[in-house]
């Protein structure tokens, strides 16, 4: 397709990738497309770059600030057949202004010449591979810098999906922002105790004649600095080569610190393996797990659900104290404990997709309650138990609820013990798993 059919199409705009060296970095028909633009929206940095080539007629417009107004500034030029031309940074479909277009005006209305990304940019300047590479951007609204506080309910937070990358990826490419700097990225690092496992490299004004690339730095070296912007950072995982992939489910019982003798509680290696399996879990679930224990099944919850949030609550001190432990031995970061008797505390929650309940304390029937008032259409409530009295608790508020479908097993497990020479089993005690499932939508 030619330019002209290209940015003469009706009703359609046309969204240019252009780097900080301007027409250097623009193909032939990008640069033919801004020769017949009528209309150029852009940062002024851009627009100043390319002013050579529009008509002297040709309308300039920053939309910097804007951007939630700019589909209806489209919209009334187009109705007035203007060619309109809108300058993005690099690729304007990675972490870009052209997604954004397309949603609102339509895939059909959107023209879209891409150039390089900036990432390109700097990975063929450091040589380094980059097809593993996860991408992020924190180019978001200001939520002031990642604390302590932020750790404990990050969701909300712009920073958060790099955060969630820093957790299983060794190569990370972010866009940054004029407030979540490269500085504020490496405090947030710093903040979650994995300062020490990356390196940083940050790429400024990239094609620019005044381009600035640092060298790997570790990311106390970054801290507190100002780069020139705009600005890019990649982060490299220190020795990833020998890092060992973790187990995702179904430790040995041994793995976890827990009370001695028999007083502890956890849920024993196969039992937890089929509770978690009629948990349902995805990659995003948010769970709950009530009576944590030794908080087994909500820790492996939080190694399946990478991207979910596991909130556990154990009233037992002790076992809480046991629980922090293996928190720092798993090194998970999308999982949070508070010690407590359910409900209190569950109100601060988010509706979770699955519900655990290891342990009641005595408020059994109220707190199913609760659970299935909280939980999402779809969701899944598991319990375990060993009573029949809590079992027979349990069953008897299910029946209240009609749009539910449930059911439960039976499991007991024997484990082989060395005898002399040979082997026998030993019988471990009988669990109850029941399981209910809310309908999708509610009534």
């Amino acid at each position: 397709m030619t330019p002209l059919a290209i940015i003469s199409e009706n009703n359609q705009c046309t969204v240019i990738g252009i780097h900080e060296n301007g027409e250097r970095s623009l193909n032939p028909m990008a640069i033919e497309c801004l020769k017949l633009a009528d209309v150029v929206f852009g940062a002024n940095r851009f627009i100043d770059l390319i002013v050579a080539l529009l008509k002297d007629v040709s309308e300039k417009v920053d939309f910097q600030g804007q951007l939630t107004k700019l589909p209806d500034k489209i919209e009334r030029y187009l109705k007035d057949d203007k060619r309109v031309v809108i300058l993005a940074t690099g690729d304007p479909l990675c972490h870009g202004i052209a997604a954004f277009l397309v949603k609102k005006l339509g895939a059909n209305r959107v023209a879209i010449i891409p150039n390089t990304s900036m990432f390109q940019v700097l990975f063929a300047r450091i040589g380094l591979a980059w097809q593993s590479v996860k991408i992020s951007s924190v180019h978001t609204k200001n939520l002031g810098p990642w604390t302590k506080e932020t750790s404990s309910k990050p969701e909300a937070h712009g920073m958060y999906p790099l955060f969630k990358a820093c957790q299983t990826q060794d190569l990370i490419a972010c866009y940054t922002s004029p407030d979540n700097t490269p500085s504020r990225i490496a405090e947030m690092l710093t903040v979650e105790g994995i300062e020490n496992t990356f390196k940083i490299v940050i790429g400024s004004r990239l094609t620019s004649d005044d381009e600035c690339i640092t060298q790997w730095l570790a990311v106390s070296e970054v801290v507190g600095q100002v780069y020139p912007e705009p600005n890019i950072v990649v982060l490299r995982r220190i020795n990833s080569n020998s890092k060992r992939a973790e187990v995702l489910l179904g430790h040995k019982d041994e793995y976890y610190f827990q009370r001695k003798p028999d007083k502890g509680l956890i849920t024993k290696q196969e039992v937890r393996a089929v509770s978690l399996a009629k948990l349902q879990l995805r990659d995003n679930s948010i769970v709950w797990d009530i009576g944590a224990g030794s908080g087994s099944v909500g820790l492996e919850a939080a190694r399946l659900c990478s991207s979910g949030r596991i909130f556990a609550i154990e009233k037992n001190i002790d076992d809480f104290n046991i629980i922090q432990d293996n928190l720092k031995k798993h090194a998970l970061k999308n999982y949070v404990v508070q010690q407590g008797k359910a409900p209190d505390g569950l109100d601060e929650w988010v509706n979770p997709d699955a519900i655990f309940i290891g342990g009641s304390g005595g408020n059994l029937g109220a707190l199913i309650k609760l659970c299935l008032e909280r939980l999402n259409p779809g969701g899944v409530l598991v319990m375990n138990f060993i009573t029949l009295e809590n079992m027979y608790s349990a069953t008897a508020v299910l029946k209240q609820y009609g749009r539910l479908e449930w059911g439960f097993i039976q499991m007991q497990v024997s484990r082989s013990r060395p005898i002399l020479a040979m082997h026998r089993l030993q019988a471990e005690n009988p669990v109850f798993i029941v399981t209910a499932t809310l309908e999708s939508e509610r009534a």
